[in-house]
């Protein structure tokens, strides 16, 4: 039996936020590169979570900076490069390989948190990864082995970002001071790699994107964060494929995007890891 964990409420409010997310980006990236949306999405994240600080009173002072800059600058890589799987893949695709993370958090739990994983996560692993191959067989068909490659990489890279946000919480560190951080360190990041790559002026139409780009950002990361914070880590992670369901949808009605079977069988196995790695 599987069980729902005291964090689910917040996971919920992630996931559907984090697609909306990721089809702004599948919009902007015929025009902007990951580098720039990356730098509007942090950008504004960064000016909303500034004012709540300063609102609720929370400084920028910590005792463990350097726990936040080894999670910001882990979290700011694996977001660049889950922008970019984005940008040249289909969202589906690329958000169903950035959510192998939960499978990574099983892989690197005895690592970074010293907790002992149980046998029946390596099933949970193995499963993921058959669903891993069957969704990369269409981008390995059309020759986007970088893409593909990238959009795995980014899905490790969240893993241990959400290690490091869970250890963090451990230490009792405001949710939103450790989002601060990453906005922080993410925007300096993109905007430097984005002033030497060559910034695109920001057209009047796309104010609108860019601004809920960062703001559906802002909010799936306030509340992951607090997931992490008050759920179980494996329950948390496992919950997080909501969001390849969510952006499946979002690809097929608005994007015009096609999955061809091998496509739904590597989500579906990949759903299925995800709620295994779930259980106690």
């Amino acid at each position: 039996m599987f069980r729902i964990h005291k964090g689910v409420q917040w996971m919920l409010i992630s996931t559907v936020f984090f697609s909306i997310m990721g089809a702004c980006v599948k919009f902007g990236g015929d025009y902007y590169s990951p580098y720039e949306l990356v730098f509007y999405r942090a950008l504004i994240s960064l000016i909303i979570i500034t004012a709540i600080m300063k609102i609720t009173n929370v400084t920028i002072s910590s005792k463990y900076p350097q726990l936040h800059v080894i999670r910001s600058v882990v979290g700011s890589i694996s977001l660049l490069l889950f922008f970019y799987a984005i940008c040249y893949l289909p969202l589906s695709t690329a958000m169903t390989l950035n959510y192998t993370s939960p499978l990574f958090v099983g892989l690197l739990m005895p690592f970074i948190l010293k907790r002992k994983v149980k046998n029946w996560l390596f099933l949970a692993i193995l499963v993921g990864f058959i669903g891993v191959f069957f969704t990369l067989k269409p981008t390995i068909d059309n020759q986007s082995y970088l893409a593909g490659f990238i959009g795995l990489a980014s899905g490790f890279g969240a893993a241990m970002a959400y290690l490091f946000v869970t250890q963090l919480a451990q230490l009792k560190e405001p949710d939103i001071r450790i989002v601060f951080y990453f906005t922080l360190i993410s925007t300096i990041g993109a905007g430097l790699i984005s002033l030497l790559d060559g910034f695109h002026k920001p057209r009047v139409d796309d104010l609108f994107f860019l601004f809920l780009l960062g703001v559906s950002a802002t909010i799936a990361q306030l509340a992951i964060t607090r997931a992490y914070r008050v759920g179980n880590t494996l329950g948390n992670a496992g919950l997080s494929y909501l969001a390849i369901v969510f952006s499946t949808i979002i690809g097929i009605f608005y994007f015009k995007e096609t999955i061809g079977w091998s496509g739904f069988v590597g989500i579906g196995l990949i759903i299925l890891s995800g709620l295994l790695a779930s259980r106690r």
